[in-house]
């Protein structure tokens, strides 16, 4: 297993869990991101269970989201990082509501990443745009 897939199944389960609550449809969209995203090309669906637990074993420690975000610059190239934000973005999209803490990983994810704060708005609406409902 690649380490950018390990890395990029760790931001989505932060996104997913820094409201304390991993929806089903977080969890929805986070198989759907691994299952249709060219980066996740080779990796094996049935081991996302397997990473998203290590993950959330992880940041059970007291210095887990910082050893989380360790793990996730460690395993991404400098070319997915604006990726990893992107499919951040649209974990946190999939309930259509963003909660005070999903908004604040995001933007600990942005910093992180260092992600630029014009790519990270374009990335953010692009992800909107794509969630809305009627």
């Amino acid at each position: 297993m690649a380490k950018h897939h390990e890395a990029l199944i760790y931001v989505m389960v932060l996104a997913s869990a820094s409201d304390r609550n991993m929806t089903d449809a977080e969890m929805r969209a986070i198989g759907e991101i691994v299952q249709f995203l060219p980066v996740f090309e080779g990796f094996d669906t049935d081991s996302i269970p397997k990473v998203a637990g290590a993950c959330a074993k992880l940041l059970q420690d007291a210095d887990g989201l910082d050893k989380a975000f360790a793990f996730i610059k460690k395993g991404l190239p400098p070319k997915l990082r604006e990726t990893a934000y992107a499919i951040a973005c649209d974990v946190v999209a999939a309930d259509v509501r963003a909660s005070q803490e999903e908004l604040r990983l995001l933007e600990m994810v942005r910093d992180q990443l260092e992600i630029d704060r014009l790519v990270a708005a374009a990335i953010e609406r692009g992800s909107r745009a794509r969630h809305l409902r009627v």
